[in-house]
């Protein structure tokens, strides 16, 4: 028979510790998601933030539920409800995520892990200018967010296109380019190839801390999931507000990158989302490390 339990313990929490620190998360998540929500309840869509939870796959009410992270044992009656959750088990008189669902795991924190130190490991470039947006759009019969209008048409759109090179860096921003656009980039990218090309500037790069994040849930603490939210968000605003849309209607003047000052204003912004990506990167890393450690034994 398997072994459930943690192969080791870094913390034990009694209740009176433990349900006060995921009442303060579930206040903090809910602060986030509380403007998403009201928008749905209300049927109106953003076509800013509602890509934090249709292209990433956490659901609201997911995000909501506290997890300690690997290796914490909750005590108290209240943490019998863990047990209907995927992953965790009972480690003696407490609640612990248990090793057979790190094993299951192990996988994705391998590939994880690999993912974030091979993209800290290379310098940080900050010359695409958030052309990926423009890209999707290139020569295209139809515009991605049809209820946003294109700041400057259809011609105008391609002519900036034309008008720099496309060097994008991220396969999963390069995947949704127009054909003439894919060819038009300095390099092919592919899912294979996805590890070596993956750079700390990238815009996407650090957007998609969220997502290795939440899919490291419930090995990793909730906390850190809402950290790389928070970035996202940040990085889907400077996303959008460097794309070819017209989003003054809701609020978002544009980085007109078509500009020599737009371009710099771009790079400056990109370089500051990419300082406070570097920090949760290393977080991640470092758990994802731990964890691989815990599971084999080394």
């Amino acid at each position: 028979m398997s072994d459930s339990r943690p192969a080791a313990v870094s913390d034990s929490l009694d209740e009176s510790t433990w349900q006060p620190r995921a009442a303060a998360y579930q206040r903090r998540a809910d602060l986030l998601l509380e403007p998403h929500l009201a928008r749905r309840r209300a049927g109106r869509a953003h076509p800013v933030f509602d890509f934090l939870f249709t292209y990433y796959s956490l659901r609201p009410r997911q995000l909501r539920i506290w997890h300690p992270g690997y290796g914490t044992v909750l005590g108290g009656a209240a943490a019998q409800r863990y047990l209907e959750r995927t992953g965790y088990t009972r480690d003696g008189d407490g609640v612990t995520v248990g090793r057979d669902h790190l094993h299951a795991r192990l996988g994705t924190v391998r590939f994880i892990a690999d993912l974030l130190a091979a993209t800290a490991s290379r310098p940080a470039r900050f010359t695409c200018f958030g052309l990926h947006e423009w890209a999707m759009v290139y020569r295209a019969p139809a515009v991605r967010h049809d209820r946003v209008p294109l700041r400057l048409g259809a011609a105008g759109t391609d002519t900036v296109v034309e008008s720099m090179p496309l060097r994008c860096s991220h396969f999963d921003a390069y995947r949704f380019f127009t054909g003439p656009a894919a060819e038009r980039n300095a390099a092919h990218l592919t899912r294979e190839s996805q590890i070596a090309t993956e750079q700390p500037g990238c815009v996407h790069a650090g957007m998609d801390l969220y997502k290795w994040a939440f899919k490291l849930g419930p090995l990793i603490s909730s906390e850190l999931v809402l950290d790389c939210l928070e970035l996202a968000t940040e990085a889907r605003v400077l996303d959008m507000r460097a794309s070819p849309y017209d989003l003054r209607d809701f609020g978002f003047e544009p980085i007109a990158v078509e500009t020599p000052a737009g371009r710099r204003a771009y790079a400056r912004a990109q370089e500051a989302i990419s300082e406070r990506a570097a920090p949760l990167r290393a977080r991640l890393l470092d758990r994802c490390t731990v964890l691989r450690d815990a599971a084999t034994g080394e």
